[in-house]
C-alpha cells in the first residue's frame, strides 16, 4: 500500500502550533508531548507546559508518563508474536495458559443482603476474547456493578495492580458483548503462562529491544521516575489540583498488560511506526509479520459495535466516546473507525487511549500516526482530548495543503 508524499514540514508546523497552544487552549493543560510519525519517522516531537503545577517543572520530550491503556496494543503485539510461532491458539481456552481466569464466575446482580448472584460461564473464555473485551470484564470507573463491588466487597482497584484486583466477577457470558475491562490484564497472565516468564520481560525482549524504546517498562525505575509527569485532577470549576502521591507502583506485584507501562512519546512514537510500517523496526527487523499486521488491524468484533464508556467514578472518567454517532468496531487490538472521521482520518484506521488523557491513532493508509500525553484526571478531559483532536485534524489539514 502506498502512502502520498508527506510534508513533514507542513505536519510538524501544524502540530506544534497545537501543542504550544495546549496549555492556555480553554481550562488548559499543564503540559503535554506530543508527537507525528510516518512509516519511516518522527517527523515532529514536542514539549508545552510544566510537567507539575506545584513545581513548574518544565515539560520536555522525555518526560515519562503512565501511559495506561496505551499499554493494551503493547502487549496485544507480543500476543501476536506467539500466535506466529503457534504457541497461542486464539480460541482454547484462556484457562490452558492463566488457570486462574478459569476460576472465575458471572455475576447477576446483588441479592437483598447485598451479596454477589454468581453462576457459572456458559462457556470457556479464550484468548480471542481476551483482545477484544468480549470475555465479560469490565472496570469499576466504567461499570456500576464493579463500582458497587469496589464499595461494598472491598474489591481493589486495577490501579493497585494486584492479583486481587484482577479476581472479579465476569458481567456476561464470554463472547456476547463488548465490555471494555481488564481483558487485556488478563492476556498478560496468558502470556506469561506460555512463555514461563514476567510480561515486562517478554515485552523487553520481543517488543522495546528491537523498537529501541529505551524508556518503557512495568517498574517506576529511579531514572523513570526523575522525568516523571505529575497526575492532576480536574476539578469541578475547571482548575488542576497536582497529585503529587498519584504515583505508578515502582515495583508491582502483575505486570498489567491493560495499564501498566511506563513510557514517553518518543518511545510509542516508534511502536506506532512498526505497526505503519507493516512490523519492521527502522532497522528493517520484523517485530511482526505484515501479514499478521494486516490480519491484526481488521475489524474482529463481527456485528458487535464499541460503546459509549459511561463515567461511573466522575473523578476518574467523563462519559467517553470517540465520534459519537460513528460504528465503531474492534481489532487485534485497537478500536476501528469504519467510517471516515471529522479530523481527517480515513475509515478502518487504528486509535485508542489512557485514562489520564493520552491519546493516539494509526492510519495505516496514509502511512501517519501520532501520540497525546498528559497526565490529568478524569478521563475525557475537555481541554486534552480536544487538544489531540485539533492536533491530529491540523496533521490532516496539512497532509492535504
Amino acid at each position: 500500500m502506498s502512502a502520498p508524499t508527506t510534508d513533514t514540514n507542513a505536519v510538524a508546523a501544524a502540530a506544534d502550533a497545537v501543542i504550544q497552544a495546549a496549555p492556555t487552549a480553554g481550562d488548559g493543560v499543564p503540559g503535554v508531548v506530543a508527537g507525528v510519525t510516518t512509516d519511516k519517522e518522527t517527523v515532529y516531537l514536542g514539549a508545552a507546559g510544566v510537567r507539575d503545577l506545584a513545581s513548574g517543572t518544565p515539560m520536555t520530550t522525555d518526560t515519562t508518563f503512565a501511559i495506561f491503556s496505551t499499554t493494551k496494543a503493547l502487549t496485544a503485539t507480543a500476543a501476536l508474536q506467539l500466535l506466529e510461532s503457534g504457541d497461542l491458539d486464539l480460541d482454547a481456552p484462556a484457562e490452558n495458559y492463566a488457570p486462574a481466569v478459569g476460576e472465575l464466575q458471572v455475576i447477576e446482580g446483588f441479592d437483598n443482603a447485598g451479596q454477589p448472584i454468581l453462576r457459572a460461564p456458559a462457556s470457556k473464555i479464550t484468548p480471542r476474547q481476551l483482545l477484544l473485551h468480549t470475555a465479560g470484564f469490565g472496570y469499576d470507573f466504567f461499570n456500576e456493578t464493579y463500582n458497587r463491588l469496589a464499595r461494598e466487597h472491598g474489591q481493589p482497584s486495577i490501579v493497585t495492580a494486584t492479583m486481587r484486583s484482577l479476581q472479579t466477577p465476569l458481567l456476561f457470558d464470554p463472547g456476547t458483548q463488548w465490555e471494555y475491562g481488564t481483558n487485556m490484564d488478563w492476556l498478560g497472565q496468558v502470556i506469561e503462562g506460555i512463555t514461563g516468564q514476567r510480561l515486562g520481560d517478554v515485552l523487553a525482549q520481543r517488543v522495546f529491544g528491537p523498537l529501541g524504546m529505551t524508556s518503557s517498562s512495568f517498574c517506576l525505575t529511579e531514572d523513570l521516575a526523575s522525568r516523571l509527569a505529575t497526575m492532576h485532577q480536574r476539578e469541578a470549576d475547571g482548575t488542576l489540583t497536582p497529585m503529587p502521591d498519584f504515583v505508578p507502583p515502582a515495583d508491582p506485584e502483575v505486570h498489567m498488560g491493560g495499564h501498566g507501562v511506563i513510557s514517553t512519546v518518543e518511545d510509542y512514537l516508534k511502536f506506532i511506526r512498526m505497526w505503519l510500517a507493516d512490523g519492521r523496526t527502522d532497522s528493517g527487523q520484523q517485530v511482526l509479520r505484515k501479514e499478521t499486521v494486516e490480519y491484526a488491524a481488521q475489524n474482529h468484533l463481527g456485528e458487535l459495535k464499541v460503546k459509549m464508556l459511561p463515567g461511573v467514578i466522575p473523578s476518574l472518567s467523563n462519559d467517553a466516546e470517540f465520534f459519537p454517532g460513528m460504528p465503531k468496531s474492534w481489532s487485534f487490538s485497537f478500536m476501528v473507525n469504519e467510517e471516515d472521521a471529522p479530523t481527517g482520518r480515513p475509515a478502518g484506521s487504528l486509535a485508542w487511549a489512557g485514562l489520564a488523557n493520552l491519546y493516539y491513532w494509526i492510519d495505516r493508509s496514509n502511512k501517519i500516526g501520532g501520540y497525546w500525553a498528559t497526565q490529568i484526571l478524569p478521563f475525557a478531559d475537555a481541554a486534552s482530548v480536544g487538544g489531540y483532536l485539533e492536533m491530529e485534524t491540523s496533521v490532516y489539514r496539512a497532509l492535504k495543503g
